[in-house]
C-alpha cells in the first residue's frame, strides 16, 4: 500500500532529528491513500559499518513485531544514498516533544499512568518476542491520534535467544549508547561478569517515569563517570514533589535550565507544592531498584495500584492532550498558509510588465 517511489509523498515539516544524527524525521502526505504517514531519513553518505547495522537492526527488528503499543513500520527502501522508513503518523508525537512544548514542569500523574501502562504492555510483548529494547526513554515514546502510547527505537535492542536457547543472562552491551546512558540500569552500565536481562528495561522506565513527571531527564547536567557511581552505589532519582523537594534540589536546579520555559521560577513552585500519590513514589521506586533480582517483573507493575485511577477515571489519555493540536492539523494548516501565501504572491504579480518573448520559444 504505501509504496517505495519519494513522489508518492508530500513532505512537510520536519518533527526532529534523532539524538544520534543519524537521521531526521518529518511528517508526510502519501498522495495515493491520503493518509498523513512520517517518513524517517537516514545519512548514510557519512555513517561507519556499525551505524548501518544499527539502522538495519532497528528495520528488521520493527518489521518482525505487531502489538497496538509498539510502533509498526509500513515500508523501508533505499533512494539515493538515504534509506527511508515510512510509519504511522503519531499525532501527538514523542512524549519528550509534548515535555518541551506543552509540560514544562511534567505531565499531570494520570497521563503518566495512562502511558505507562501501555508502555508496559508494549514491553511485554517485546520480551515475549525475545527483545530487551535498552533504550527505553520519553523520546522512544509516541501518543497516537486516539490516544495511545507506542514504544519506538529498536536499534539498540538485542536478542535474549542464542543458538536457539533462551539465555536467562545477556552479555551483550550496546557499543553505541551514548545518547542512553541517562536511562541505563547500573547492571548494564557495569558491564560485569553477573551480565543482565530484561529487567534493565524496568529500571529504564523508572528513570523514563521520573522524566515524565519532572519534566527533565534525572542526571542531566551530571558526569558519564559520577552518574555510574552514583547508580552503582544504589542512588536513585526521585519524583519531584512536595514530599522529595528537599531531597531533590539539585534535579530542580537541573530542571530550571533544561526546561524550555520563560520562567523557571515558577517551575520549582509547582515542584515544591503539588503531591503525587503514595502509590506513583512507589512504582517510580520499585523500577528503580539498584537490586535486578529485586526489581519487579512486568506483570508485578501491570498489578500494581498505581494503575488504579486509570480503571477509576472517567477521562482519557486523550482527553488530558485536548489543548493540543495534532501533528496532521498543524501539517493542514502549514499547507493553507503556503497556499495562501502563493495566492498573495499571485494577485499581486504585475502581468503587463512582464515581456513574452515567443519567437525565441
Amino acid at each position: 500500500m504505501y509504496d517505495s517511489n519519494l513522489n508518492s509523498y508530500s513532505t512537510g515539516m520536519a518533527l526532529s532529528v534523532s539524538s544520534s544524527g543519524a537521521g531526521i524525521v518529518q511528517l508526510a502526505l502519501h498522495k495515493t491513500t491520503n493518509t498523513y504517514v512520517v517518513i524517517k531519513k537516514y545519512f548514510i553518505d557519512d555513517k561507519d559499518s556499525e551505524d548501518y547495522s544499527l539502522i538495519q537492526q532497528e528495520i528488521v527488528t520493527t518489521r518482525h513485531l505487531q502489538h497496538p503499543n509498539v510502533l509498526p513500520y509500513l515500508n523501508a527502501f533505499v533512494s539515493g544514498h538515504d534509506i527511508y522508513v515510512i510509519s504511522p503518523l503519531m499525532a501527538y508525537g514523542s512524549c519528550s516533544n509534548l515535555i518541551k512544548e506543552h509540560f514544562n514542569e511534567g505531565f499531570p500523574e494520570l497521563a503518566i499512568a495512562f502511558i505507562i501502562k501501555d508502555v508496559l504492555q508494549g514491553l511485554d510483548y517485546i520480551h515475549k518476542k525475545g527483545f530487551i529494547h535498552r533504550a527505553l526513554r520519553a523520546s522512544h515514546i509516541l501518543i497516537s491520534g486516539s490516544g495511545q502510547a507506542c514504544i519506538c527505537g529498536m536499534r539498540y535492542s538485542c536478542e535474549m535467544f542464542k543458538s536457539g536457547k533462551w539465555q536467562r543472562t545477556i552479555f551483550d552491551f550496546p557499543k553505541s549508547s551514548i545518547n542512553n546512558l541517562k536511562w541505563l540500569s547500573p547492571e548494564l552500565l557495569q558491564q560485569d561478569l553477573r551480565g543482565y536481562n530484561e529487567k534493565s528495561d524496568i529500571y529504564s522506565l523508572g528513570i523514563t517515569i521520573c522524566e515524565l513527571a519532572n519534566g527533565v531527564v534525572p542526571y542531566a547536567d551530571v558526569q558519564d563517570t559520577l552518574m555510574l557511581t552514583e547508580k552503582v552505589r544504589g542512588c536513585t532519582p526521585n519524583i519531584i514533589d512536595r514530599s522529595t523537594y528537599p531531597l531533590d534540589m539539585m534535579d530542580v536546579k537541573q530542571s530550571e535550565v533544561k526546561v524550555n520555559n520563560e520562567n523557571p521560577t515558577q517551575n520549582t513552585e509547582v515542584m515544591s507544592t503539588r503531591k503525587f500519590s503514595e502509590p506513583f513514589h512507589a512504582i517510580t521506586e520499585l523500577c528503580l531498584e539498584c537490586d535486578l533480582s529485586n526489581r519487579p517483573g512486568i506483570d508485578q507493575l501491570l498489578a500494581h495500584s498505581f494503575f488504579k485511577q486509570c480503571r477509576k477515571a472517567n477521562t482519557t489519555l486523550l482527553n488530558l492532550l485536548k489543548h493540543i493540536k495534532p501533528l496532521n492539523e498543524r501539517f493542514k494548516e502549514t499547507l493553507g498558509d503556503q497556499s495562501a501565501e502563493m495566492a498573495t504572491e499571485l494577485e499581486n504579480l504585475d502581468l503587463e510588465s512582464c515581456q513574452w518573448d515567443f519567437e525565441n520559444t
